[in-house]
């Protein structure tokens, strides 16, 4: 099933039950007020949304004109949003391009940072900076909404507790980040409000794509109307959802609700190198920063601007038919 969190007055909004198509709606309000509500009691609530779901499918329900541009993320806050970096090619782009040397436990021990959860931007909400000397970026991945993990749960146990899955913007702002690093005491200003797809999905819906561990369709984002990357999230993924979550719960149980992302998509080349432009024949990138990368690895500088006031990104995936899953997170940069 497909669920949604429609605007209204309160600050959590109303939690919606989508038809597959995206085009209807119906409200779960007499299920649960709220997606938190519905995850907080999952054993009882979902297969009663899941029949409002198959009634809404046979039209035997009334239903309503589903608009994303209505949408709020579908948890418009969260008790926790801890996001990985599970596509390791990205981190050793990176780290390649500043000279800085691949510490071996990285491919062993995923990274994961705590990232701010109280307020969510909306899939069409614009990103609105005070600068664009910040370095503003997007960044497209994957996420994962989990019920309640035991602290030390296993990858077994972890994957068992998978309830939903939705895209993600992670905006950062990259001019702010080494400065923050070089603290020694990770994001907080660098890292601002996340968006997330109109849509979360259960994982039972996405057809054979999602194998209880990775998604395996390409992640679409185009800047300004522009293809601008369309890499794989099923392939190049060193750390899988289990083992993100499991690494998540090593020292702290997790609450229902709680969000594990799996940081920014990114495939290697044809040829095992740096993955090259859609202009260029490659499936392109997942954020500004891995194309300025790799063009600081080609030529010795990048030369890629970051985001500007006017541009718009958008985050998109689509199944084997050309559907839209999702939903699309669409964002404009604006001056704060």
């Amino acid at each position: 099933m497909k669920l949604a969190t429609l605007r209204d007055r309160t600050r959590d909004g109303m939690l919606v039950v989508v038809s597959k198509d995206l085009t209807r709606c119906i409200s779960a309000r007499p299920i649960a007020p709220t997606l938190q509500a519905a995850l907080d009691d999952w054993e009882h609530t979902a297969p009663r949304l899941a029949d409002l779901a198959h009634d809404l499918e046979l039209g035997a329900v009334p239903s309503e004109r589903f608009h994303e541009h209505d949408a709020l993320s579908p948890l418009p806050r969260a008790y926790q949003w801890a996001d990985g970096s599970a596509y390791v090619n990205h981190v050793e782009l990176v780290r390649k391009a500043r000279g800085a040397a691949m510490p071996e436990s990285f491919w062993t021990d995923p990274l994961m940072y705590q990232g701010g959860s109280d307020a969510f931007l909306g899939p069409r909400e614009p990103i609105r900076m005070a600068s664009e000397d910040y370095g503003i970026d997007f960044e497209a991945e994957v996420a994962v909404v989990v019920g309640d993990v035991a602290m030390g749960a296993d990858r077994a146990v972890a994957g068992s507790a998978v309830r939903l899955l939705m895209l993600v913007n992670d905006v950062s702002l990259r001019n702010l980040i080494p400065a923050e690093l070089g603290k020694g005491f990770g994001f907080f200003q660098s890292k601002p409000s996340s968006a997330f797809s109109p849509v979360a999905v259960t994982p039972d819906e996405l057809e054979g794509a999602w194998n209880g561990e990775k998604l395996s369709l390409p992640l679409l984002v185009t800047l300004n109307d522009t293809p601008f990357g369309r890499a794989e999230a099923g392939v190049d993924m060193t750390f899988d959802f289990p083992t993100l979550v499991a690494h998540a719960a090593k020292t702290r149980p997790l609450s229902a609700g709680a969000i594990i992302g799996s940081g920014t998509v990114s495939n290697k080349g044809a040829d095992g190198g740096p993955g090259r432009p859609i202009a260029d024949g490659g499936v392109g990138y997942s954020c500004l920063a891995e194309q300025r990368t790799v063009e600081t690895i080609l030529t010795g500088a990048p030369k890629t601007p970051f985001l500007a006031f006017g541009d718009t990104v958008r985050i998109e995936m689509k199944d084997k038919a050309g559907h839209s899953i999702f939903g699309a997170i669409e964002q404009v940069v604006e001056r704060g």
